[in-house]
């Protein structure tokens, strides 16, 4: 934290840091409310965007206020989210598609998708997904907000990342930056500063510290490296939602920044194993956005590193990895611009993939024991035979066996989507103390603060994003 000085090198009623979703939304509202807005991001034209520009885009479709409430209420599971911000989420996330509609936005129903938690209450408000262009991913969301953010003429400064808030009297009034060159830059806010920096996903030590993750892969942007929850510890901080997250099953390939998401969407001939060689749980468990049920309660799935083995009729049936054309979503696919091959062949002649004739060959390549792979596939093979998984209780009509060679591997570490937790703040955004108490002046919305202590449905963290970055905005340029 560095105290504040009368020499300022720029001046704005409303800092905002980070030019991700909720960073567009909170420089819009604050714009639009009267203030004076600058925003700040350390990633170039090229990069810029965070995790909003290379995820599905599209935030779900609240008609239902009071029931959203509800079914927030039930994905909390036990770690209850405190009430006003539960009712104003509920709120504001149901004013979302009017408020794109009224930036000038095309806006459709996307998807419509049925709630993930289907049992929980409230989960009747889940009707769909809603996107620009009646679209999923594509950056489609993040090139119209930011269009937005400069059809106002708000000022932009990428390639100027956020190092330290500068404060005076325990309350913030500005943000020490600096320029592409490496020049210290002062910038003064008047009014307030919002924290939109994205998560935490890309600071392995945060991810191992809080996260309990070792050798993740990220599958979003490479910058969100938890610049603003550093910033705001410093100046005084407390926590929420830390261990909370979302994973998936996912492959490391060299040279690229971030993993490829492995989906088997064609082919059910494929196994998830444990390092030691052995079966590690029904593979084609009910996946939502990042937890399972397992055992009876909802966990954070996967969580832990595992082989993934399938067969040459799985490799014939389809890329395990979604392509843009299905899913335009991933840092690798929108930003390296990786086009997954047809047939997997491509990456199994890069290497990604292990190939091998027989399984005790592939389980050298795995470095396991081949009597435990061996022992491990006909096990699943005869439940595959006998229409009956005793194991794992995998459906029934998910069951093929993996019998056809030769037969493939790759180690899923697994793919870290996002983190959820960040700076604790109250229904109008603003960062609390470990007392309750605001912490004047400093507000956080999007990932660098997600509503979410538990499970989270599809479509939530863009509503998160654009609900709490307008209130941010809102209330920071009313001040």
């Amino acid at each position: 934290m560095v105290e504040a000085a009368t020499q300022w090198d720029l001046d704005a009623e409303v800092v905002v840091v980070g030019f991700g979703g909720a960073g567009c939304a909170a420089a819009i509202a604050a714009h639009d409310a009267g203030a004076r807005v600058l925003v700040l991001d350390k990633e170039s034209d090229a990069r810029a965007g965070g995790s909003t520009r290379v995820s599905g885009a599209v935030w779900f479709d609240n008609q239902d206020p009071e029931r959203a409430a509800v079914y927030l209420r039930s994905l909390s599971a036990g770690r209850p989210i405190p009430e006003p911000v539960v009712e104003a989420w509920a709120d504001e996330t149901a004013r979302n598609t009017e408020w794109m509609r009224g930036l000038g936005i095309p806006v459709a129903l996307a998807v419509p998708a049925p709630p993930e938690y289907p049992e929980l209450d409230g989960s009747d408000v889940m009707r769909g997904w809603i996107g620009v262009e009646g679209r999923m991913g594509d950056g489609l969301l993040w090139a119209a907000l930011s269009q937005a953010v400069r059809d106002r003429g708000i000022e932009v400064r990428l390639e100027t990342p956020a190092r330290e808030l500068i404060t005076a009297d325990g309350e913030v009034r500005g943000v020490l930056a600096t320029t592409a060159d490496g020049t210290p830059l002062r910038v003064r806010a008047r009014r307030g500063v919002i924290l939109a920096t994205g998560g935490f996903e890309g600071n392995p030590d945060m991810v191992r510290d809080h996260l309990r993750l070792t050798d993740p892969v990220v599958w979003g942007t490479p910058a969100a490296t938890g610049d603003g929850l550093r910033m705001a510890v410093k100046a005084g901080a407390d926590l929420w939602h830390m261990s909370n997250m979302m994973t998936l099953p996912g492959l490391r390939a060299p040279g690229f920044e971030s993993g490829f998401y492995t989906a088997f969407p064609a082919t059910n001939s494929f196994i998830y194993l444990g390092l030691d060689g052995r079966r590690l749980c029904n593979e084609r468990v009910a996946l939502a956005h990042g937890h399972a049920r397992l055992n009876g309660s909802y966990q954070l799935f996967p969580t832990t590193p595992m082989h993934i083995v399938f067969d040459e009729s799985a490799r014939r049936a389809g890329p395990i990895v979604p392509g843009r054309d299905r899913l335009a979503v991933s840092w690798a696919a929108l930003i390296e611009g990786y086009d997954w091959s047809a047939d997997n062949s491509a990456e199994i002649d890069k290497g990604w993939i292990h190939r091998a004739d027989t399984l005790p060959e592939l389980a050298a390549l795995l470095n396991v024991d081949p009597e435990t792979l061996i022992t491990t596939v006909a096990r699943y093979n005869a439940a595959c035979e006998a229409g009956h998984d005793d194991q794992f209780g995998r459906p029934a009509r998910t069951l093929a066996p993996v019998s056809e060679p030769p037969y493939y591997a790759f180690t899923s570490a697994p793919l870290l989507a996002w983190s959820n937790g960040g700076p604790r703040r109250n229904e109008n955004a603003q960062v609390l103390d470990p007392f309750g108490q605001v912490i004047p002046a400093l507000y956080a919305a999007g990932n660098v603060s997600s509503t979410y202590s538990w499970c989270k449905d599809g479509g939530f963290h863009i509503a998160d994003a654009l609900a709490f970055g307008r209130i941010a905005g809102t209330h920071a340029a009313t001040q």
